[in-house]
């Protein structure tokens, strides 16, 4: 067996010695790390259910006289919800070597998305295509408020209290994951319904 001296054995030990970079980096990524399974299926739900809406709107393109106030209020909302689902499932799933970038990311999305929810809410307002009622509300704009107040809260306290944070972080993206599912599914039965003809409807002469 080959002789070491201790001064060889004491460099070799420093030079395996993790930096303090490293050790930070490590304890960044520690939290987010258990969370890579739920946001792979989360972020793959929200990318394929994208896709789904573009093929409701281009039946409900297809269909007569739609009005782009309906949509640009009911439906692009849903593919917003969606894509800042896949959003944040991308960001928690980075390598990060802080998590004070991680926080500034998710309480600006927060912030984002509350003001486009504000223009949403507007836009809700002014269109003629469509008289909302408590259901609409309560999908388009109370429940989509509160999962970007909770990007926006949990967001800051990330750096204080990661895991704490972090089950917030992942029921708000769950959250619009299904306010999407439910708003798609509800534009494509109000589609399907709308189609049926009213008795008051005159038939084609034959």
């Amino acid at each position: 067996m080959p002789y070491c001296s201790p001064a060889r054995i004491g460099r070799r030990g420093l030079e395996e010695r993790p930096t303090a970079e490293d050790l930070v980096q490590e304890a960044a990524a520690m939290p987010l790390t258990t969370w890579d399974n739920f946001y792979v299926i989360v972020g793959s739900s929200a990318a394929a259910l994208t896709g789904l809406m573009f093929v409701v709107i281009a039946l409900v393109a297809e269909t007569r006289q739609r009005s782009s106030q309906g949509v640009s209020a009911f439906g692009t909302p849903t593919i917003v919800h969606f894509c800042l689902a896949l959003f944040v499932s991308a960001v928690l799933s980075a390598p990060w070597r802080a998590l004070g970038a991680v926080s500034l990311t998710i309480a600006l999305t927060g912030v984002g998305g509350l003001v486009y929810l504000a223009i949403v809410t507007r836009r809700a307002r002014r269109q003629t295509a469509y008289k909302p009622v408590f259901e609409d509300w309560l999908w388009h704009t109370i429940l989509p408020f509160v999962s970007y107040v909770t990007y926006f809260v949990t967001g800051l306290l990330i750096p204080r209290s990661a895991p704490t944070a972090l089950f917030g972080v992942g029921g708000a993206t769950l959250l619009l994951v299904f306010i999407g599912i439910h708003n798609a599914w509800d534009t494509v039965t109000w589609l399907a319904l709308d189609q049926i003809p009213t008795p008051n409807e005159s038939k084609p002469e034959a």
